[in-house]
């Protein structure tokens, strides 16, 4: 009996690696935190880029940002959500195009995200969960790539941080007091604006209206139903007024949806898309972005190996098992924050993998959801091995692999960058691009400084253009024109025709590289397959001119039109 009774005391005074940890993050609370926020900065600054991406994006929010200043009110931009141009815009007006006070904005951004989401998630979640995402977060290299970059992912950490943190306050509110209009008006404010400054950021975002009325008609509080949707209007309505009298009833999802309809986004002749089309949409987006871009977010995977999405359809159909089954647990725990963060995540997945067609896979469409879809992942890993045995280890074994992979993936590109943002900083602004680029991005400054104010110059890249050309205007060219069924090439009279339309005086035939680790692979042909038909043409041999090329390989030709 006394054996027996020894037994039984050893096993009660027992406690996991869980228990343990949980208290280790209880009195350390506070160094942890200061630590995170150090790893970001420091990452941030060894990963400082002064360049401009060469996907061009973060070249098109500025564009975007000078034009709201410079041609107002004619212009506003529908190419996705407007709120961050809009904000771009307003530092234009304020201090000017000043490209390195964008990116620290940026990187401000990111770090003030981190922070609410650190404040929001503390407490909520074991910490054994809480400190592994919240490293994800504060030291993933894409994320912090994107720190320094003029992207909207930085932007919208923030405004998602910011969301979470008021969620959270008022469901807080809610469960302790229940709906109670008065003493709860700051805080169903504080909701609002974050939903509406969240959806204005990002169009996929927009799920959040839906989500959080779904979240509070589940435990049928209709009164917190009308409210969401109330606190949401008093942002929105004022917000769409303006843009209606101001911008003639602009909105963010004019330019997009045309193009989301389509079968090929940049080939409008192919038709637009029926149900089974969106659904094998949904299946190849699935496999990508869970399957593919997820892992290699984690360091597991190699982000240039190239392979068919099917490859990849066991890993999306297993990691989003798991991530069921981690919303199950907190469906059975009954804890409402993570409940709501999790319905709104998966509806962003949701409509991003049905709308946006496959040939995208930019890897920044799944990095908005992966802390949330790590909560769920690891919570489902936690709760089946809560309990003293080899599974805590298994577990403990799992969340070291994962983050030593993201600490070694950051810390390698941040030491390969720093010589390349040192020779930035120092004046060169052209150093760490390939040769293709740096000629392209030499012959756009060209035009600038060489070229007469009234040309217009077509350009593939016409937004990195435009920031390397001083702030001059160039006309976009993103698919062929004027397309000949038969030689999937321009038709010649057409496309001078539209040249002469849009007033464009001078082409730029750039030589980028298809895959930028590969030079031999093939260039970007779109604008080539535009202008060698003219160029072909007897008709318009006196008609066109070359007058400068950049570079003595990948060069940049650029030629004038005579009308």
């Amino acid at each position: 009996m006394k054996k027996d009774k020894k037994v039984a005391v050893s096993i009660k005074d027992t406690k996991t690696f869980y228990d343990i940890f949980e208290n280790w993050f209880a009195r350390n609370d506070k160094k942890l935190f200061y630590t995170f926020i150090g790893a970001c900065v420091f990452l941030s600054f060894i990963s400082f880029n002064a360049r401009i991406s060469e996907a061009h994006d973060d070249a098109l929010y500025l564009e975007a940002g000078w034009r709201y200043v410079n041609e107002f009110p004619t212009y506003f931009y529908t190419q996705n959500a407007p709120l961050y141009p809009l904000f771009l815009g307003f530092l234009v007006k304020i201090v000017g195009f000043k490209l390195i006070l964008f990116k620290l904005c940026s990187v401000a951004f990111n770090l003030f995200g981190f922070i609410l989401f650190y404040k929001a998630l503390k407490n909520r979640i074991p910490a054994i969960i809480f400190v592994p995402v919240v490293i994800f977060h504060a030291c993933n290299h894409l994320i912090i790539y994107y720190a320094s970059m003029t992207f909207t992912e930085a932007f919208y950490f923030f405004l998602q941080g910011f969301m979470f943190y008021s969620a959270f306050k008022i469901i807080d509110a809610v469960n302790n007091q229940g709906v109670q209009i008065k003493p709860q008006l700051k805080l169903w404010l504080m909701f609002g604006l974050s939903m509406f400054l969240i959806g204005t950021a990002k169009s996929s975002a927009i799920v959040i209206i839906p989500a959080a009325i779904l979240f509070f008609a589940l435990y049928k509080n209709w009164q917190a139903v009308g409210l969401t949707l109330a606190s949401y209007l008093v942002f929105k309505i004022p917000y769409e007024l303006i843009v209606k009298t101001i911008w003639n009833g602009q909105n963010q999802f004019k330019g997009q949806s045309k193009i989301l309809l389509q079968k090929d986004p940049y080939n409008a002749s192919a038709g637009n898309e029926d149900l089974a089309g969106f659904i094998q949409r949904f299946v190849d987006n699935c496999n990508l972005y869970v399957g593919k871009r997820f892992y290699q977010l984690l360091g597991w995977r190699d982000e240039f190996k190239v392979q068919e999405t099917g490859e990849y359809g066991f890993v999306a159909f297993l990691t989003i098992v798991i991530a069921l089954m981690g919303f199950w647990v907190i469906v059975k725990q009954k804890n409402k924050p993570l409940i709501f963060i999790a319905l709104f995540t998966g509806a962003q997945a949701l409509l991003s993998f049905i709308i946006l067609q496959a040939r995208w896979d930019q890897p920044r469409i799944i990095l908005v959801c992966m802390p949330v879809i790590l909560i769920l992942m690891f919570y489902a890993f936690y709760y089946f091995t809560n309990k003293p045995g080899f599974g805590q280890t298994i577990y403990i074994g799992l969340i070291t692999v994962v983050l030593t992979s993201v600490i070694l993936s950051s810390l390698k590109r941040g030491f390969v960058n720093l010589p390349i943002v040192q020779k930035n900083l120092k004046g060169d602004k052209y150093f760490g691009y390939t040769p293709d680029w740096k000629n392209f991005l030499k012959c756009s400054e060209w035009c600038a400084d060489s070229l007469s104010k009234e040309s217009l110059v077509a350009s593939r890249k016409a937004p990195m253009s435009f920031v390397y050309g001083k702030g001059k205007k160039f006309f976009p060219i993103y698919s062929v024109i004027k397309k000949d069924s038969l030689t999937q090439q321009s038709n010649p009279d057409s496309a001078m025709a539209f040249f002469q339309k849009n007033k464009v005086t001078h082409v730029m035939l750039g030589s980028l590289r298809v895959d930028p680790t590969n030079a031999s692979a093939g260039i970007i042909n779109t604008v080539h397959n535009i202008f060698a038909p003219i160029a072909n043409s007897p008709k318009y041999q006196d008609k066109i001119k070359l007058v400068h090329v950049e570079g003595d390989f990948e060069q940049t030709y650029l030629y004038e039109i005579k009308y």
